[in-house]
């Protein structure tokens, strides 16, 4: 069969390494005569999975020994209600503040809305969210419970390039779309989330780091499934986890480990970028969508000066094996999602493509 870059944004390509492994593996791990996906969760094989989940985690992201990392049921968007249930508790008002850089900030703020008070700090709608609103941290009520942002922006192609300095009010920071594709220091941020399905593993779930001391907040209507001190307390095993995707995280984690790491990727990941923002900024043709002062690494968003080519450009594309460049509906126009896992060949080969459709439809 014939491979085509994967240009998705989630579920994502995943390294060719993992997807070999894995189907290698599948029916027989480690010599055992059973996949991963049949054997117990509390078996000795699988906890060696997640023992080793761990170490790669904080080795690869430098995770301080103060934070628990979790392994969370139901992915990102679950974390949208699991975060006020875990740290509203924390203000006697239970209230808290999102800067909304795109849909996913929206959505996280309404569903913490059903919990508390949950207010818009920040926004740049009004932009139709093509940056990074400006924010002085001074401005949050002493009690705020947690400041929230989403570190990068799949749909419009933005994304945090330096973040806010909340003090003493923790910070909370959905990744899901950049975890570990960039160093970041790791001991800003109250609360990390990341759903798997980017540069982690396969959808359905997330890694929480949360440090320890934001645990045991939870309001008293939180279920036990979306209590972080739950998961804290049982190493993420109070019930059957999602084991087939841990077993998927941790080949993802040894794959980023034999690159070089964390900072090996970063520095590839600018230069894929850099091919298709290249492009975009020596032409009329394509016209960026993010403020060139904001743009995201993982996610180049672009739209045509003749809209109605998209179609044309989308299907050309996927005969040449560039796949899934489509533009999410609330945006439109295209986007490259080029997450850890995409070689810089699939950029070169998406740069001269949009090259030649330039020149044969200008």
């Amino acid at each position: 069969m014939t491979r085509v870059f994967n240009f998705g944004a989630g579920p994502a390509m995943l390294p060719t390494f993992v997807m070999e492994t894995a189907q290698r593996e599948f029916m027989n791990f480690h010599d055992m005569g059973a996949g991963i996906i049949e054997i117990s969760h509390r078996s000795k094989e699988f906890d060696a999975v997640l023992n080793r989940c761990d170490e790669l985690l904080k080795e690869l992201a430098g995770i301080p020994d103060n934070y628990k990392i979790l392994y969370v049921h139901g992915g990102a968007q679950m974390q949208f209600s699991a975060i006020p249930l875990n740290l509203l508790g924390l203000s006697p008002s239970k209230s808290a503040s999102y800067i909304e850089t795109g849909t996913w900030g929206v959505k996280a703020r309404k569903e913490a809305a059903r919990y508390g008070n949950a207010t818009t700090a920040a926004s740049s709608a009004d932009t139709g969210f093509d940056r990074i609103p400006e924010f002085d941290c001074a401005s949050l009520p002493a009690d705020t419970a947690y400041l929230h942002i989403t570190s990068n922006n799949t749909l419009y192609g933005t994304r945090w390039h330096s973040f806010p300095q909340t003090g003493d009010i923790p910070l909370v920071a959905d990744m899901t779309s950049e975890f570990l594709s960039r160093e970041i220091d790791i001991s800003q941020f109250g609360i990390i989330f990341a759903g798997l399905q980017k540069n982690l593993g396969p959808a359905g779930l997330a890694c929480v780091i949360v440090r320890e001391d934001l645990l045991g907040h939870a309001l008293k209507e939180t279920p036990a499934l979306l209590d972080y001190s739950v998961y804290a307390k049982s190493h993420s095993l109070s019930n059957t986890n999602n084991t087939f995707a841990i077993y998927m995280m941790g080949l993802v984690l040894e794959w980023i480990k034999e690159q070089g790491g964390v900072a090996k990727l970063e520095e590839q990941n600018n230069a894929k970028a850099k091919l298709l923002y290249d492009v975009v900024d020596a032409s009329d043709f394509y016209l960026g969508v993010a403020d060139p002062a904001h743009r995201s690494i993982m996610n180049v968003t672009f739209n045509l000066a003749k809209p109605d080519l998209l179609d044309a450009f989308v299907e050309q594309a996927l005969e040449a094996g560039l796949y899934a460049l489509k533009g999410h509906r609330d945006v439109g126009g295209a986007r490259a999602s080029i997450y850890n896992a995409m070689p810089i060949a699939g950029c070169v080969a998406l740069a001269e493509f949009m090259v030649e459709f330039e020149k044969n439809n200008a």
